[in-house]
């Protein structure tokens, strides 16, 4: 079936789903088919279960006669050139966001300042790979003024892709640190891979907002109409930390007027993702004073900077994932937050690839240099690193180890990559 077509019964739904679990009423089923699962089996139950249409591209699943079941070559790629026409046909505004760090963060931070005067969509969760971006741009809306599309990659020629699909008017990559160095080979990988999203800004007359004292960033953005937030005087907008004992608070200028924001992230590395809201709100007209209301009243979630008190402890949970980058960010921020007992639980850091051991001792020697009242490192790789830590292999050994200790009085960075299962250590301390 032509694109066009199959665009035009997407129009009679108005939804799609990929999963026979959350099957909306008259939606419409995506087969797609992964390492370990074949969409294309679900087919029937996805009809049984309220879907006007089932798209599939194994004819074998296909049933003669029936007109719900549409067959296409290829159930991905079909999705993805429908999400494309859909948003084209709208022509709603739409702000890319990557970057090795704090792009989840960032883009929610946007999208509460983007809300003050616009309807807006924008990434739900981490949906921002090459399944998660079709499905949320087929979330648009003739109503939505604004889009806020994250964009993830672990490989080269993943964001390239990604703005191919999304076509964005204006970009953002939030920094580049050391992080899937598997799947990037090196930092200069890194970069050339989230460097294409201005590639696609630069060839289609876009504009880009980018941290002006980032000379990585700078070095790649010739060509490209910037707007540019930082500290220093060549920036557009202006703006730094003022404290962070635990909470970011920092200020902003106008041309007209000082402002002052007490947020409720942890962190001094967040003053870039708060920035970058800033100067997005201020181009798309967006009233100061409003700026500041919802970046005060912006709550993190997700174990992204989140403070959480517990009946013995205080715990800074940055636990979503981690990098050499973020987690030199974090120990930095835990350094400075004015706290008597200072506690460290390190996970592994993940997808490093032949640079893992030697990024692993990186953080250690920091360890040392900080000097934290106690430092638990958790994984591996960990493991393999010359030091004189508390060290275990997983996060359940942890757990026994904090049942039978019970800190007490303790400040508490908690951070590790996802599949290290950090977050979990909340519960017991």
């Amino acid at each position: 079936m032509e694109i066009s077509e199959l665009y035009n019964r997407f129009l009679e739904c108005g939804q799609v789903t990929t999963d026979t679990r959350n099957c909306q009423q008259g939606s419409m089923f995506f087969a797609l088919r992964g390492a370990s699962f074949n969409g294309n089996e679900f087919a029937d139950k996805a009809l049984e279960s309220g879907c006007r249409y089932a798209v599939i591209d194994q004819p074998e699943y296909a049933e003669e006669g029936n007109s719900r079941m549409i067959l296409v070559d290829d159930c991905l790629k079909a999705m993805q050139d429908m999400a494309t026409l859909h948003r084209t046909t709208l022509g709603t505004q739409m702000i890319a966001i990557t970057g090795t760090n704090g792009k989840t963060t960032t883009k929610e931070l946007i999208a509460a300042v983007l809300k003050e005067k616009y309807n807006v969509l924008y990434t739900e969760g981490n949906l921002n790979n090459h399944i998660g971006v079709p499905l949320t741009l087929l979330r648009l809306t003739k109503q939505h003024e604004i889009a806020v599309i994250e964009m993830g990659a672990n490989h080269p020629g993943e964001i390239r892709k990604l703005t191919q699909i999304a076509r964005p008017d204006y970009g953002l990559i939030t920094n580049v640190g050391k992080a899937h160095l598997e799947g990037f080979g090196s930092l200069q990988g890194v970069l050339e891979t989230k460097g294409e999203m201005y590639e696609y800004i630069r060839n289609n007359k876009g504009k880009i907002f980018i941290q002006n004292e980032n000379k990585m960033l700078s070095s790649i953005a010739e060509g490209i109409e910037c707007i540019r937030y930082g500290a220093n005087d060549g920036a557009d907008v202006k703006g730094e930390a003022l404290s962070c004992s635990p909470y970011l608070s920092f200020m902003w200028k106008s041309r007209y007027a000082r402002y002052e924001v007490q947020t409720q992230l942890i962190g001094e590395y967040n003053i870039d993702n708060a920035m970058a809201a800033v100067a997005i709100g201020l181009y798309f007209g967006v009233d100061e004073e409003r700026i500041c209301h919802a970046l005060s009243n912006y709550t993190p979630k997700n174990n992204r900077s989140q403070l959480l008190l517990t009946g013995r402890n205080k715990l800074v949970i940055d636990a979503y994932n981690a990098n050499p980058t973020s987690m030199k960010a974090a120990l930095d921020s835990l350094k400075h937050i004015d706290a008597m007992n200072k506690m460290v639980i390190l996970g592994d850091m993940k997808e490093l690839g032949d640079s893992s051991t030697e990024e692993h001792q990186k953080i250690v020697d920091l360890l040392m240099n900080y000097r934290f009242g106690k430092v638990i490192l958790v994984g591996t790789e960990f493991g393999k690193t010359d030091n004189n830590f508390i060290h275990f292999n997983t996060s359940d050994e942890v757990k026994e180890y904090i049942k039978k200790e019970m800190p007490e009085g303790y400040t508490i960075l908690i951070k590790g990559s996802n599949s290290m299962r950090m977050t979990e250590l909340k519960e017991c301390l």
